[in-house]
């Protein structure tokens, strides 16, 4: 087929839920990583009337650009249900079935090259975006019908497996936070305050690429903070089997920015931050503690019981006054060794998923290849 302008094959859909059939549970967000995610928005007291319909096989993206870390946020619907999106979403779908595959263009779209398209033809002052026209001016190179097909099958195998597989991931997660409420309900729960001491070293002569932010999902991640000029001396040191949390939980969606460093590496930091360890590790092991960090219920505990004016933080003696049950050692160990499988497995799973993402550009030059011999 060659060369051809995308807004021949595609039109756009403006259906709303006007008469109030879908519910919140129906809203969907759109993430730069092109899938439909869990909404972070606050729909209460939201009418959602106004919000677009997602059909089946249809697709939808942000037009806004600017602010996405040069990605646009964009989702299909490869269901057989019907979902919602914002009103500021685009919503189309392919007409032209007999010359376009909706699961080949999913694949164009989860390219880098077209994040790098979009953002060199956003358009705005205050913000850019990437519009409706600019989306059907797009020029894409497409092979015969029966090649994209052949492609699209091969990338969704793939994907199939990739999501049996974390189905079962799932699983052994379960598995874990099953038998910790199980074991709230059958041993007596103990405060960790006497098991747990705060650790307040600093001073360690390290230089910026120790410093590391902490996330609510429980990691370490390399820091965002511009560090020119920064004293680090004042920052924090977290050993080898130290904990680190935020106490401030006003601003973080509901979840405690908390991570555990179980390696023999050292990390720095904010002063803002609390930094503590197990002392008593012949009767509290460090990884099933965070094994009950790493539970939402944690989360949930520890908002509720943050308290401030201006801002609410979850302090040092309400730490101390969680209580959770302490089972036998083999115990403690055999569940950290069920959550360390589950992690191993996780990480695989996410490098395969990065994978898939990769197979995207070669598919698609793989199909035109073979178009063109």
């Amino acid at each position: 087929m060659g060369l051809v302008k995308l807004g021949s094959y595609i039109e756009q859909s403006d259906l709303r839920n006007f008469n109030g059939e879908f519910d919140e549970t129906a809203v969907v967000g759109l993430s730069t990583a092109k899938q439909m995610i869990t909404t972070k928005a606050n729909l209460t007291g939201v009418s959602l009337t106004s919000y677009k319909l997602l059909p089946p096989y249809h697709f939808s993206y942000v037009p806004d650009t600017s602010r996405r870390k040069e990605k646009m946020s964009l989702g299909y619907n490869g269901t057989e249900q019907t979902f919602l999106v914002s009103s500021i979403s685009v919503v189309f779908r392919v007409v032209d079935t007999n010359n376009l595959n909706s699961d080949y263009l999913y694949m164009y779209f989860k390219r880098s090259e077209f994040d790098r398209y979009t953002r060199f033809h956003s358009w705005g002052s205050a913000r850019e975006a990437f519009s409706w026209d600019d989306m059907c001016n797009i020029i894409i190179d497409l092979p015969p019908l029966h090649i994209q097909q052949k492609y699209a099958s091969i990338y969704n195998a793939m994907l199939t497996n990739q999501q049996a597989y974390e189905s079962g991931l799932e699983d052994l997660k379960q598995i874990c936070f099953v038998y910790c409420d199980q074991l709230k309900n059958s041993l007596p729960l103990i405060p960790i305050g006497s098991y747990i001491e705060q650790v307040d070293q600093r001073g360690e002569v390290l230089n910026e690429e120790f410093v590391k932010g902490i996330t609510t999902s429980k990691e370490f991640i390399s820091t965002r903070a511009d560090l020119t000029g920064v004293n680090l001396n004042k920052y924090k040191v977290v050993g080898e089997n130290c904990f680190a949390y935020v106490p401030d939980t006003s601003r973080r969606n509901g979840k405690v920015s908390l991570a555990y460093n179980p390696i023999d590496f050292t990390y720095l930091v904010s002063t803002i931050s609390l930094v503590f360890q197990v002392c008593k590790s012949e009767e509290l092991l460090p990884e099933y503690l965070m094994l009950w960090f790493l539970r939402p219920e944690f989360d949930r505990y520890a908002r509720f019981h943050s308290w401030g004016s201006a801002r609410e933080v979850y302090s040092w003696d309400e730490m101390r006054a969680m209580k959770i049950p302490i089972p036998k050692q083999d115990v403690q160990r055999a569940m950290v060794s069920i959550y360390n499988a589950y992690a191993v497995q996780y990480e695989l799973n996410e490098k395969l998923k990065e994978q898939i993402k990769d197979i995207c550009p070669i598919l698609i030059k793989g199909s035109l290849e073979e178009a063109g011999a």
